[in-house]
């Protein structure tokens, strides 16, 4: 932490260390980044069905949301469905690093729980208003009676997009900012548009969304234009 001396005539005083400028060491995002991935190997090792059981339990999809079992709107972000690539591992590792280096813990963790809740529960308000998850016969086959209602929805991205776009609305230079919010929404906007997309586009855009308008909260609170 950088401290400010003051000269006078009887010589240099040292005041107090300027407070708010020391970047916080981040602890908690290669904690939380090595647990997915630890974990991700351990239920890769489980036989297919049983894996693909725990992954539903623990997603948040229709079928779980509309029976009121909220717990997976915190446990989906511990779970994911494949072992991490190294360079999407490397990029949430920045992205998470980054944010807490300048925001601190505890406000990284709420942007990324905002973000992964915010979007998760918007997309279920969505697929709900386009008819998924009405009660449905179960077919003779065994497979689920609504594939979108009963998917495996589960991971980080959603948590990893609003701290990338509250990172982008956060910084210091005006046209920087500008240029970055809206080269990611666009970005994300682009396979939304797509006839082949699915609700997890839709659901990185909102988050994507939801973290430019908390970074821009972050910003003001702070006093930066």
């Amino acid at each position: 932490m950088p401290v400010i001396t003051v000269r006078t005539e009887t010589g240099p005083v040292r005041s107090r260390p300027a407070a708010g400028r020391r970047a916080a060491l981040p602890w908690a995002t290669p904690l939380y980044v090595g647990a997915v991935q630890l974990g991700a190997y351990a239920t890769a090792r489980l036989p297919v069905r049983r894996r693909t059981d725990l992954l539903r339990a623990h997603s948040t999809n229709v079928a779980n949301l509309r029976a009121g079992r909220w717990r997976t709107l915190v446990t989906s972000a511990a779970f994911v469905e494949h072992p991490l690539p190294l360079p999407y591992c490397a990029a949430l590792l920045a992205a998470l690093g980054a944010a807490e280096a300048r925001w601190g813990t505890r406000r990284t963790a709420g942007v990324f729980a905002a973000g992964h809740i915010g979007a998760s529960l918007l997309v279920y308000a969505g697929l709900r208003a386009r008819g998924h998850g009405r009660p449905t016969h179960e077919p003779t086959d065994g497979s689920p009676p609504d594939a979108i209602t009963q998917a495996v929805d589960v991971g980080a991205s959603y948590g990893f997009n609003a701290t990338v776009g509250a990172l982008a609305a956060t910084v210091p230079h005006r046209g920087i900012r500008a240029a970055a919010t809206a080269g990611l929404l666009g970005l994300a906007t682009a396979p939304v548009l797509h006839r082949e997309r699915t609700f997890t586009d839709a659901g990185h855009l909102v988050a994507l969304a939801l973290g430019v308008a908390m970074g821009a909260g972050i910003r003001r609170g702070t006093g930066r234009a």
